[in-house]
């Protein structure tokens, strides 16, 4: 039994003229498809996309005189909002961005992260948390960052940024998404 290996050349050689057809090669293929990936990302270099930051405002929220250790007091910031509830406390002991003598003023949003539930009148003065929200039990800790303690929330209480003037506290930012908020400012 006579066995003929023909190579690739010989093959096609030995095709009919009427039976073309293309075939693409591994390596050809490779080089359009890159090719195709390199030019399409040309449109997107010739302009460059400008992104302009919101700024929040600055707002009187409350007085350091005012404030008492271990009681909320509710405000609404970013103004104007109706689901910007947000509370601020001092705590007694020192908290992640809090502000005064002691860093131990902060403040939060009232709208649980996980589903909104609302989280008036929930605070814990001894464990110095907020919690647990009425829908899924989650609660928060006050002095870092309002990070979740136990519960279904993924992610922290969002906090207001304070300053203080004159003994006056500001609120001049968020970190962090309000619960039902695609943007904070909108």
């Amino acid at each position: 039994m006579d066995i003929k290996i023909e190579s690739e050349s010989e093959l096609s050689e030995t095709e009919s003229p009427g039976n073309e057809h293309l075939c693409m090669s591994r390596r050809s293929f490779l080089l359009a498809g890159g090719g195709a990936v390199v030019l399409s990302t040309l449109p997107g270099m010739a302009s460059a996309v400008k992104l302009v930051a919101k700024e929040y405002p600055r707002v009187k929220i409350a007085s350091l005189k005012d404030l008492k250790t271990d009681q909320p007091v509710d405000f609404s910031y970013p103004p104007n909002n109706p689901m910007s509830t947000f509370f601020i406390v001092k705590l007694g002991e020192e908290a992640g961005m809090g502000v005064g003598r002691k860093k131990d003023i902060v403040a939060f949003s009232n709208l649980c992260s996980h589903m909104g539930g609302p989280l008036n009148g929930t605070y814990k003065a001894e464990h110095k948390a907020m919690g647990p929200c009425p829908l899924h039990l989650t609660t928060f800790d006050l002095t870092r960052h309002g990070m979740v303690i136990s519960g279904h929330a993924t992610e922290s209480l969002p906090q207001a940024q304070l300053e203080i003037s004159h003994g006056n506290i500001y609120a001049v930012g968020v970190m962090g998404l309000i619960y039902g908020q695609h943007d904070n400012l909108a």
